[in-house]
């Protein structure tokens, strides 16, 4: 059982004391648990939400730390590992929300000694979000691989910093890589990284809540910013990223040209639905795979 806990939060524009307050009240309920919760602000914009935020300092054993300029996602996280107290590391991402009453109690049961992810279960409600792209394909991507059962099949993939439990040793010994500053597989290069490593991450069904939606037009450039980090890290990301291993196969069987065609030709049209009132998820799996390669062209 762990007796000592850095719970780590990276964060840029998001509000989180609720989410802090929530965690150090069921920090504070574990015996004899030495325990510290960090929220480092990456450079937030939004001086609203920073006052929002300021308070956590306020709550026992919580810190705020706002930083000037913006490191990336990487950085930040890298940047917390060190600043942590103590050897047991739980990062949470400051966008998700808190399952229930057990969610800090299970990791301090925890007994393994590699790292550990506990996943993440999309809620929200149906009718409300049926317009929502990134809920549509949250809800049905993410929910195939929601239990530990499904991701143990592929423990090193299937993995998100949003919500894992890590000793301080090993994570400043593999740190995040710190070229990816832009939004996208920092994470997926990570779990490669300790793959090649012979570490295997361990999974428990202990998710944090994702209930927070962009809308249309946001998740769209997300997505886009995403392809080009993929893009930029290709190689390094090689094996772990169906885009990347379809576009492979299209360039194998000399089909990439006739993909960028097809892009060129629909991406106005196929665009105008993903950020319409009723996204289709074929035509989104159709705009990724287009605007990769025709990105891998220029």
């Amino acid at each position: 059982m762990i007796k000592e806990l850095s719970i780590l939060m990276p964060t840029f524009n998001d509000p989180c004391y609720e989410v802090v307050k929530e965690l150090q009240r069921q920090a504070s309920l574990v015996a004899d648990l030495s325990f510290e919760i960090v929220v480092a602000d990456d450079g937030s914009t939004n001086e609203e939400v920073v006052l929002q935020n300021e308070p956590i300092n306020e709550l026992e054993h919580c810190h705020y730390i706002r930083r000037a300029t913006n490191v990336g996602r990487a950085a930040i996280r890298n940047f917390l590992a060190e600043q942590a107290a103590f050897d047991h590391l739980l990062f949470i991402d400051s966008g998700m929300g808190i399952a229930d009453d057990e969610f800090v109690a299970r990791y301090i049961a925890c007994t393994e000694t590699t790292p550990v992810y506990g996943g993440y279960l999309v809620v929200g409600d149906r009718n409300a979000l049926k317009g929502n792209l990134r809920f549509k394909y949250e809800i049905t991507s993410a929910t195939s691989a929601a239990s530990a059962e499904k991701r143990r099949e592929d423990p090193n993939v299937d993995f998100h910093t949003s919500n894992f439990l890590v000793s301080k040793h090993l994570f400043l010994k593999y740190p995040l890589d710190t070229r990816f500053r832009k939004y996208g597989y920092e994470d997926v290069l990570w779990g490669k990284q300790l793959a090649n490593e012979g570490i295997a991450i361990a999974h428990i069904d202990n998710p944090v809540l994702f209930d927070h939606f962009e809308s249309n037009e946001q998740y769209v450039e997300k997505t886009e910013e995403g392809l080009l980090t993929l893009l930029q890290f290709s190689d390094d990301l090689r094996g772990y990223s169906r885009i990347l291993s379809t576009a492979e196969t299209l360039r194998r069987f000399h089909l990439a040209g006739f993909n960028r065609l097809i892009f060129n030709a629909f991406k106005t049209q196929w665009r105008r639905n993903l950020t319409g009132p009723s996204p289709s998820l074929f035509i989104f799996k159709l705009y990724k795979l287009g605007f990769y390669i025709s990105s891998s062209k220029n």
